[in-house]
């Protein structure tokens, strides 16, 4: 896990699915990424602590670049290039 928050990519989208469990985060990335061009980036929170193991199978799946990812106490976060 990457901590350093001073240099985070740039991104096109952000999806907050804080609140939200297993499937229910990776299920509003398919729909976000949907509407979103090949090379965009998008931005995720969540708190599902399942999203350590779920977004990186998702971006390996489906062709995405995992850019950044970063767990807090509270949060994770995720930068994605699509594919």
């Amino acid at each position: 896990m990457t901590d350093n928050t001073s240099a985070l990519p740039d991104y096109d989208v952000q999806l907050d699915t804080t609140g939200l469990y297993c499937p229910e985060p990776i299920m509003m990335m398919h729909g976000k990424v949907r509407d979103m061009r090949s090379g965009q980036v998008l931005k995720v929170i969540a708190s599902d602590p399942a999203t350590t193991r779920d977004v990186p199978k998702f971006c390996q799946f489906l062709g995405h670049e995992l850019l950044y990812e970063q767990s807090t106490a509270d949060n994770y976060l995720y930068f994605i290039r699509l594919g």
